[in-house]
């Protein structure tokens, strides 16, 4: 095992992928937080708030995991998260095919060798901070234009987790990245015993195969309404699939959901998205690989909360694009903050 110290940073190997490409690990700290980043999928590996001594992200203290059922914990995703209805999408005069990895039929997350599944570069990196980059060749899992991504994970001495994440491409393209971080702040088996609010007017119902229905549905009446802080407990919570509407684009960073813990670790998460996707992990199932806990992780381990734009944005032109253009940056703002509960 080596280490690499540049400005104070850490960077150590985590192991060889399957194809024997070498991941590295970045720790980063400042204050109360301590963060593990891989270079694979540019994952947040770990996340530890000092008066807690557990990981408040799902994660894996090894690679394979990340190669089988792990393999969006924590990850970039994209370069369209999320899923696109039929596996292609129409960009002015051309339809484009990508990889139908769902059911056959559908995209998700980018197809089979998506953001989540590829080596980052280490750009530069510092005690607190870490920016990792991804070229993608025009063509690219059938999306048009040759990329540039960016991902910069920032620890602030208030608490807090700062993500950045920039693109640029050379020819029209679809962009929709999205952090796909599992939580569970309290470092238990399940969510049981969570509280949560989300500042969403309206969701969007999804069909059997959770392909959003093109309905824009208000939340007012039904399960999916969180304004209000409720805690949550498995088999009385709605199934959790669901984007909640935000906005109708992307704008200045706003603070849109709050989740906490049982044992008072509270998360506050603000982003400019318009979107923000958020799943109960109740069919997850890692055996045989082990995650943080030294055990799998089993259905309900945590909560996947991904803001993004708007899912089969493509195909719904009602939705929030997710265009990019030539001499346009793409560029999303998140940000995690840490207290305890009082």
């Amino acid at each position: 095992m080596t280490t690499e110290r540049n400005e104070g940073a850490q960077i150590t190997e985590f192991g060889r992928d399957a194809q024997g490409r070498m991941v590295h690990r970045i720790a980063l700290e400042k204050g109360d937080l301590r963060a593990g980043i891989l270079t694979r999928g540019a994952i947040l590996q770990e996340l530890t708030f000092a008066p807690r001594p557990q990981s408040l992200v799902l994660g894996a203290p090894d690679l394979p995991p990340y190669e089988g059922p792990l393999a969006y914990f924590g990850a970039i995703v994209g370069p369209v998260a999320n899923r696109i209805s039929g596996g292609r999408a129409r960009i002015d005069a051309n339809v484009y095919d990508f990889d139908a990895n769902q059911a056959g039929r559908h995209t998700l997350h980018g197809g089979f060798t998506g953001l989540h599944a590829r080596i980052w570069e280490v750009v530069s990196h510092a005690p607190d901070r870490v920016t990792l980059a991804l070229d993608l060749p025009d063509g690219t899992d059938g999306f048009p234009g040759a990329r540039r991504i960016r991902a910069e994970y920032r620890l602030t001495a208030e608490a807090t987790l700062d993500l950045t994440i920039e693109a640029e491409t050379d020819a029209t393209t679809l962009m929709n990245l999205a952090h796909h971080a599992f939580w569970n702040l309290d470092g238990a088996p399940d969510w049981a015993g969570h509280s949560l609010q989300i500042a969403a007017e309206h969701y969007l119902p999804v069909d059997a195969e959770t392909l959003p229905t093109g309905e824009i549905a208000a939340v007012a009446g039904t399960p999916y309404d969180f304004r209000t802080t409720r805690q949550i407990r498995p088999g009385e919570a709605p199934p959790l699939d669901h984007n909640f509407c935000l906005a109708s684009g992307r704008r200045e960073m706003t603070e849109v959901l709050v989740l906490t813990g049982r044992d008072g670790v509270r998360m506050t998460l603000s982003t400019t998205e318009p979107g923000l996707q958020v799943f109960d992990s109740a069919p997850t199932d890692t055996q045989p690989h082990e995650g943080h806990l030294g055990v799998p992780y089993g259905p309900g381990c945590g909560f996947a909360i991904e803001p993004q734009g708007w899912p089969d944005a493509p195909n719904r032109p009602e939705f929030p694009s997710v265009r990019l253009d030539p001499g346009q940056t793409y560029r999303q703002h998140t940000r995690y903050a840490f207290s305890l509960r009082d």
